[in-house]
């Protein structure tokens, strides 16, 4: 029986989160405390007993929910031993420690550079996301390919699209899509446009950044969201992570990719069951 191990993304956070892992294995305990060597603040601190406010500050949100779910990953130890894995936006450098493709403090130093380039950039264009709830992903790509500065962002699962863009597009878009026969389409909590053009700047300072990390060749296959392939040439690997930012999230197509590869059993590590929620409807 094959096993694909996924990883979460933003938004997954809570106060407490990791608290159970420092507590019960050594492994993870060293990764804790490796990041905040690293990092040069004590973020086990804010995610082990921080306020929901405190989570949400772009520098600890995106770090706190990769070291959890690096850290779910090495408590396995030798149970952890997937034949695919992947990760939601975010949750894709989570996959890539744990499928070997790049060390921790390498994917640490990644992701923290990338919630700063991300918040920069969130600063620079104003931009949003909403979720769009009822239409077939053709419908969503069609409508938003009429509106000017709006994307499908994040193809969740069969019914759930996320839009992304500038204030303005997200908000045109949304009309129009309720028209062509959304249920809703919902303003998101979100700092910016994620995985849309407005994250045009973000994704040039995180290239140079990842151009300059060392990869390799992961133990087993990634499936990297832009494409919904499996990769395993590094060279691709950090082709496809750059391109991420300002490209959709392939989530629907990632899981079905992997489902006919033969993967039977789905393993979420980190905080929170969103993803296992997604895959329940995408496997409907």
């Amino acid at each position: 029986m094959k096993k694909a191990f996924v990883f979460p993304g933003q938004g997954a956070q809570f106060s407490g989160m990791g608290r159970d892992l420092y507590e019960s294995s050594p492994a993870a305990r060293a990764l804790f405390d490796k990041a905040d060597e690293v990092l040069g603040f004590k973020i086990s601190e804010i995610m082990f007993g921080g306020t929901d406010e405190e989570l949400r500050q772009t520098k600890v949100t995106q770090p706190a929910v990769f070291i959890h779910s690096v850290a779910a990953a090495v408590a396995l130890g030798e149970e952890f031993c997937p034949d695919m894995v992947a990760g939601h936006s975010l949750g894709e450098f989570s996959a890539l420690v744990a499928s070997g493709a790049i060390d921790f403090e390498s994917g640490l130093k990644l992701v923290y550079a990338r919630a700063l380039a991300m918040q920069s950039a969130c600063e620079a264009v104003p931009s949003t996301m909403a979720a769009v709830l009822g239409l077939a992903d053709e419908v969503v790509e069609q409508v938003c390919a009429g509106v000017e500065g709006v994307v499908a962002a994040n193809f969740n699962c069969p019914g759930q699209v996320v839009i992304s863009g500038t204030l303005e597009g997200v908000k045109e878009a949304s009309v129009k899509l309720k028209e062509a026969g959304a249920k809703r389409a919902l303003p998101l909590a979100v700092g910016g446009g994620f995985h849309s053009p407005c994250m045009e700047s973000a994704r040039v300072s995180l290239a140079e950044a990842i151009e300059q990390t060392e990869f390799h060749t992961p133990r087993c296959p990634v499936y990297q969201n832009v494409d919904a392939r499996p990769h395993t040439s590094p060279e691709e690997i950090k082709a496809n992570l750059i391109a991420q930012l300002t490209s959709p999230v392939r989530w629907t197509q990632s899981v079905k990719a992997m489902l006919a590869d033969g993967a039977e059993e789905f393993v979420e590590l980190g905080p929170g069951a969103v993803l296992k929620g997604l895959i329940s409807k995408i496997r409907a």
